[in-house]
């Protein structure tokens, strides 16, 4: 069976990305770091005990800073794949903590593909590129639209972006850069600006919140469910030669524009309840990111099945569910007629 190793498997994309490579009959590795509290959850459904006759489930102690600890894992594990998704990923936050994003979501990349290189064998490598290495530049944005990153996150995407180019390049490596714009779920962290306004809102039906708090909502994002675009990781990894591809639904919103629907769709008027905080606001904003996702259509005959107004639901669902209510409409159902895959483990 073929390995495959994550990075960022505690996260969002990483956890699903484990479902559907385990679905797929893969054994799969993934990094965690050490910490005094566990942050596996959103993986406790498939971690099975390494003791456990015929595992295929294996996590390992380690950190993107570390760059020994990466090279030993990588000539353990010796796995075929490598998906590379662990990153500081708060654009917000990255403009608080700048030199720690740079070393582990730049250098990181850097540690990862030397300690592939240098162990001589055919491993092939994905890199988690993102939609804010776009920033300023004008929509729509594809692989020849140039970087005008507007974050120390998005500068530090970018040097992983052109390191992975680098090494794809210049050591005849397999270095995929898929560049993702913003794709979302009911797994996605409770700070990142979907999630905090569906949780809100069943928060506040639930009387545990009074108000929303939020940033700039006049920027423009295109969206799509996070799901979908972990099966294009794997995807692009299958082809016989490796390149980079702009993934996104081809649409965007405002973030104004998700909350009205997040808030309509329980019932509630959100002028009411939502505030703005100008903490929120990042120095440098990047108002307008929409894909032009041609070239992977064409690659691989892709068109998203969850488009916005279903994820809005499918989230808010969720999210009521999580607080012991009764979901507010069809989100379960656009799941099941859309998405019916038997890898995905409904939230």
């Amino acid at each position: 069976m073929k390995k495959a190793l994550i990075t960022g498997i505690t996260g969002q994309d990483g956890s699903y990305l484990a479902e559907f490579l385990l679905a797929k009959g893969y054994e799969v590795h993934g990094i965690i770091r050490r910490s005094s509290t566990f942050n596996t959850g959103r993986i406790e459904h498939i971690y099975i005990d390494p003791h456990t006759p015929h595992s295929r489930f294996f996590l390992h102690y380690g950190d993107l800073s570390d760059a020994e600890q990466i090279n030993n894992i990588i000539y353990n594990v010796q796995p075929e794949e490598v998906y590379h998704l662990a990153a500081q990923s708060h654009v917000r936050v990255s403009f608080d903590i700048p030199e720690y994003t740079g070393d582990v979501t730049a250098l990181g990349t850097a540690r990862i593909l030397e300690a592939i290189r240098r162990s001589g064998k055919k491993i092939k490598f994905y890199q988690a590129s993102s939609s804010e290495m776009f920033g300023s530049a004008f929509p729509p944005q594809n692989e020849k639209t140039a970087f005008e990153p507007r974050s120390p996150y998005a500068c530090a995407k970018v040097y992983a972006y052109w390191m992975a180019k680098n090494y794809r390049e210049g050591y005849t490596m397999f270095a995929a850069n898929g560049i993702l714009f913003n794709h979302e779920s009911p797994r996605r962290g409770e700070t990142f600006v979907t999630r905090k306004i569906t949780r809100a809102v069943a928060a506040i039906v639930a009387g545990k919140q009074k108000y929303l708090y939020l940033g700039n909502l006049k920027a423009k994002r295109d969206w799509g469910f996070a799901p979908e675009y972990v099966e294009i990781m794997w995807k692009i990894m299958q082809l016989p030669k490796s390149d980079d591809f702009v993934l996104g639904s081809g649409e965007s919103h405002t973030v104004q524009e998700f909350v009205v629907k997040a808030f309509e769709y329980a019932g509630l008027n959100w002028k009411k309840y939502v505030k703005i905080d100008p903490r929120y606001f990042r120095p440098t904003e990047v108002g307008y990111l929409l894909a032009d996702p041609s070239k992977i259509r064409k690659k691989i005959k892709w068109a998203p099945r969850i488009v916005f107004d279903d994820l809005v639901k499918i989230m808010i669902d969720a999210d009521f569910r999580s607080l012991g209510m009764k979901p507010v409409g069809d989100g379960d159902t656009i799941l099941r007629e859309k998405f019916s895959h038997r890898w995905w483990k409904k939230d």
